[in-house]
């Protein structure tokens, strides 16, 4: 493992970049879904609403639950991952484009679920998503551990794979937009340790 990367437990002051690289890590989906707190005067960027909710004390998938790496003196990566508990299965999803994601995280209640997993372009290819990803399965505590992905990231798809993911469903994807490129989204979960 590369000794110049370090991983840090997130803190609320984290939550800018936080929003950032989980924005990376799911190729602009989030900065979409934040753009509504833009149309209802909640924020003026779908960043700035990012950093709102990544901000949050009690949210699930915000900086509670957020593992930061450094390298080079700089924010990496950021890996997001919580136990997936039962009370999703009360959730319905309020935007068509979340419910094929929603209904896979569905079945793999009881597993350790990484939301985000995501390092800045410029620092990819030595070991840091990697040791993100050793950290995540590490946290899940003997738990299988699931996450998902597009099936048109290959790099993703790539990294899961070497470390013992296999997939486990896929569901279509819901169009953004009238011209968006159609892909799936990946369930992949690896049995517990």
């Amino acid at each position: 493992m590369a000794s110049f990367i370090a991983l840090r437990q997130a803190s609320r002051r984290d939550a800018s970049e936080l929003a950032i690289l989980a924005d990376i890590a799911s190729r602009g989906f989030a900065s979409w879904l934040w753009f509504a707190g833009v149309e209802n005067g909640v924020s003026d960027t779908p960043l700035e609403r990012g950093r709102l909710k990544m901000s949050e004390e009690e949210a699930v998938g915000g900086w509670r639950d957020a593992v930061i790496a450094e390298a080079y003196g700089e924010v990496a990566g950021v890996a997001i991952g919580h136990a997936l508990g039962e009370g999703i299965g009360d959730i319905e999803a309020t935007i068509p484009a979340t419910a094929p994601m929603l209904a896979l995280q569905k079945t793999v209640v009881g597993s350790w679920f990484i939301g985000s997993l995501g390092v800045y372009r410029h620092l990819r290819g030595i070991g840091i998503g990697r040791r993100l990803l050793d950290d995540q399965i590490e946290r899940a505590d003997r738990r299988p551990v699931s996450l998902i992905t597009a099936s048109d990231n290959e790099a993703a798809l790539s990294l899961y794979g070497r470390n013992g993911f296999l997939e486990a469903a896929r569901a279509d994807a819901v169009p953004l937009f009238e011209n968006s490129k159609r892909h799936a989204w990946v369930l992949m979960t690896r049995s517990a340790a």
